[in-house]
């Protein structure tokens, strides 16, 4: 059947994580070590109800988690890399400054598609399969592989002079790293059927990793993972629920009326207020925190790619977003 007008939507899907699982305990040791703190034993792992993560080894950059990601999802809907023309990296991690970390993904596809990047720290995955979905329903581009790979874990504060630098580097505990990617291109039913975003960008101090751009260039100090997870969190929760009603207003759809909700994930904690928040049922989502830890951009592509196979035609999803800057946002998509 030919591609219905104007409808585009997620065909395939891959995802990649780090052989090297590390338990948050050996995280709290190497970091009481490097520091000489004196830390309650498991503290870490009850503040954040993660118990482990994975962490990228050496040599193992966030463009080599995206590219095994990108070969998952072709491989399974049977395409070469030539197939693509447009090549979207999109997340809070890059290999290097310049160029695009998406023509180093490109030169290990063997592709030649239109390649950029799109960051927009933990929305920035789903920010680029809507980016690729415009691009289509424009006539730009016809199929687009939307990649992540993210290695936040390098951005983790190992020593620490007091305990208010601990706490200011403690988002940063939450961190494992991984890799995802989706295929977008026409379908002939279904789709991505709604996107809605909420930004609130006099929110940006609140938190991130201040290195690398014009304000700090270099410096280890500037390295680092720094923020105030309860600061974003009470943004997130006197916004985030304008959003979703706006959804269900425009587009009808309860709960009930999804197979799954895919939300970024944080630490355990704030998911389960997440829920108590929103009202949504415990059983529609896909909980990877507590063993894979914050994914940042990836967490969204990693827990679509563990549920896909159990998706019939027919079934929607709502994706949940929530980046630092402070961005909200939302996609249904509705399976081929």
């Amino acid at each position: 059947m030919s591609p219905a007008r104007g409808r585009v939507g997620i065909t395939a899907v891959g995802a990649s994580l780090p052989g090297q699982a590390v338990p948050t305990a050996e995280v709290q040791r190497r970091l009481a070590e490097a520091s000489g703190l004196t830390l309650p034993d498991g503290l870490l792992a009850r503040m954040t109800g993660i118990s482990s993560r994975r962490l990228a080894a050496d040599g193992e950059y966030a463009s080599t988690l995206a590219v095994r990601a990108a070969r998952q999802a072709l491989a399974a809907a049977g395409r070469e890399p030539e197939e693509v023309d447009l090549l979207l990296f999109a997340s809070a991690t890059r290999d290097v400054a310049e160029p695009a970390t998406a023509h180093i993904v490109q030169a290990e596809l063997g592709s030649h598609a239109h390649a950029l990047d799109v960051t927009n720290a933990c929305n920035s995955f789903l920010n680029g399969i809507d980016l690729a979905r415009s691009a289509i329903l424009a006539g730009r581009a016809r199929r687009a592989l939307v990649v992540t790979g993210e290695t936040p874990t390098r951005a983790m504060r190992w020593q620490v002079t007091d305990l208010d630098q601990a706490r200011g580097a403690f988002a940063g505990y939450t961190f494992g790293d991984a890799g995802a990617a989706v295929l977008v291109e026409p379908v002939a039913r279904g789709g991505i059927v709604d996107v809605d975003t909420e930004t609130w960008s006099e929110h940006w101090t609140v938190g991130g990793i201040p290195g690398g751009g014009s304000r700090h260039p270099r410096g280890d100090e500037h390295t680092y993972f720094t923020g105030d997870g309860r600061a974003l969190r009470d943004v997130f929760e006197k916004i985030g629920g304008d959003i979703l009603h706006r959804v269900r207003g425009r587009t009808g759809l309860d709960w009930a009326d999804y197979a799954r909700v895919l939300v970024h994930q944080v630490t355990l904690p704030y998911l389960d207020r997440f829920v108590e928040v929103t009202g949504v049922p415990r059983d529609k989502l896909e909980i990877t925190v507590g063993e894979l830890g914050n994914l940042a951009s990836a967490t969204l592509g990693v827990q679509l790619a563990r549920v896909d196979a159990t998706l019939r035609p027919g079934d929607r999803v709502l994706f949940v977003g929530l980046g630092g800057g402070v961005s909200l946002m939302t996609m249904v998509w509705e399976k081929s």
